[in-house]
């Protein structure tokens, strides 16, 4: 079970069909009946098992990212309905008639990523893919993937149905966008009017509408939540980049209480960061790395020369005297971030130093 997708056949023609995937398209490991096996299928890597196809799919359901089913709908309703925990954590769910004829999304479609698999498989087969998600079919936005491509976070999910309701049913939604990536809209249609973005809360703050979404780095204040997030989602984009200078032996603890700390200081969400930055002498460094590790953060490195490419704002000839560079988490900030200035130029606080800049569009 290395790869991300099962493909599973109970019939002849299902068995041609699980083949041909295997070969035009890859990731897909391969399931059918011993009675039907035609002697390759070890050299192949498929798997050829004996008995009924109901005894393998809890776990096949369990350990790949999607299951395929060459087999009636209503069987794979039948076979994984006691499964389903949750849409964010279930897999992508597919299945294909006996004649390849028709791909139909059944589950997860969204986050599991059984409509995009649908759309795949169907162009290998040359089959009808069958998608019914509603904002698929009408071509309007996701909202449980927007900026999904670029690590965006979705704080509130258990807001994510009523919103959809609205962007489906054409309701005014307002997509508040304060940071991140822009070319989210998917199709080449321009944006519905029912969907405004507008650059602020402050900007949409008096402007009727039924729902929101909300794409920011900010800690909202009181009033906003109440206004925007009534029925409103709230996005995380990735934007943030601390850049981290520490005495040697730190920490994680002491570390990591200052970056949470100076992230609220500065009205900032941790869900915000997309990474940290400092020297590469620094890349080895028990407490950062294990930062890093819990807050599943990047570490990004640059040597003492392209950091002295960047004048920090406080230059400092005790860290030139160890390390070669005037600087290490300023520069390392505006390096990483691609930013001409930062958020927050330099706050020292104990054996820990840190910077913080916004990552700018092209970084």
């Amino acid at each position: 079970m290395s790869k991300p997708y099962a493909v599973v056949a109970i019939t002849k023609h299902g068995v041609e069909i699980a083949r041909r995937l295997q070969v035009g398209l890859a990731g897909m490991d391969v399931y059918y009946p011993a009675k039907f096996a035609r002697g390759d299928e070890t050299a192949r890597g498929i798997y050829a098992y004996d008995g009924s196809v109901t005894q393998y799919v809890p776990d096949l359901f369990a350990h790949y990212e999607g299951l395929i089913g060459i087999f009636s709908l209503g069987a794979m309703v039948r076979l994984v309905a006691p499964l389903l925990k949750d849409k964010k954590t279930d897999p992508a769910v597919v299945v294909i008639d006996d004649r390849a004829q028709h791909v139909i999304s059944v589950l997860s479609g969204h986050l599991g990523g059984a409509n995009q698999l649908t759309q795949q498989v169907a162009h290998c087969l040359g089959a009808e893919p069958v998608i019914t998600t509603a904002s698929d079919v009408s071509e309007t936005l996701a909202v449980d993937l927007l900026g999904r491509e670029f690590g965006w976070e979705i704080e509130n999910f258990e807001k994510v149905t009523a919103v959809s309701a609205a962007v489906v049913n054409e309701q005014q939604v307002h997509i508040v966008q304060e940071a991140g990536e822009r070319n989210w809209w998917p199709y080449s249609k321009p944006l519905p009017p029912w969907l405004r973005v507008v650059s602020s809360t402050q900007a949409a703050m008096h402007d009727p509408f039924d729902a929101a979404l909300v794409i920011t780095p900010r800690l909202l204040t009181l009033p906003e939540q109440e206004h925007f997030l009534t029925n409103g989602v709230l996005y995380r984009p990735k934007v943030i980049v601390l850049g981290v200078g520490c005495n040697r032996g730190t920490k994680a603890e002491e570390i990591e209480s200052v970056l949470v700390q100076t992230l609220h200081d500065l009205g900032l969400s941790e869900r915000s960061v997309r990474n940290l930055a400092t020297i590469d002498v620094k890349q080895d460094e028990p407490g950062l790395l294990e930062v890093c590790e819990r807050r599943a953060w990047p570490l990004v490195t640059y040597t003492a020369a392209e950091l002295n490419q960047v004048s920090p704002a406080h230059p400092s000839e005790t860290v030139y005297r160890y390390v070669g560079a005037w600087g290490v988490c300023e520069p390392a900030s505006r390096l990483s971030s691609g930013a001409k200035d930062w958020l927050l130029e330099k706050v020292k606080s104990g054996n820990v130093t840190v910077s913080v800049c916004m990552v700018t569009a092209d970084a």
